[in-house]
């Protein structure tokens, strides 16, 4: 299972931060996200980024989890050289992330 089966993201920028929301579609499914999607593993599977601070909020009410990269858009999306530098490939490329060990850890 991979975290785009039970949950869809929101993601934004602004300056060298990137935001990614990551909403359970089912709210049955909250804990699970609280227990998989950890900063250690965001930050292993987006392991090209370089991040300054990484921080999570929880959002139980909503089923969420809230994101906040500092530094991961290589200086900010207008000052990159990288092509997909935005948030939004960011978050298409969370989605991928293996959930309930499938990744071996």
């Amino acid at each position: 299972m991979q975290l785009g089966d039970i949950a869809h993201l929101r993601t934004g920028d602004k300056g060298d931060i990137s935001q990614i929301s990551v909403i359970a579609y089912d709210p049955a499914d909250f804990d699970l996200l609280v227990r998989e999607v950890t900063i250690a593993r965001v930050l292993r599977h987006l392991a090209g980024l370089t991040v300054d601070n990484a921080q999570r909020y929880e959002l139980p009410a909503i089923g969420a989890l809230n994101f906040v990269l500092e530094g991961a858009l290589s200086g900010g999306v207008t000052r990159s050289l990288a092509l997909d530098a935005h948030g939004k490939t960011l978050g298409a490329q969370l989605l991928d992330l293996p959930l309930a060990g499938e990744d071996g850890r």
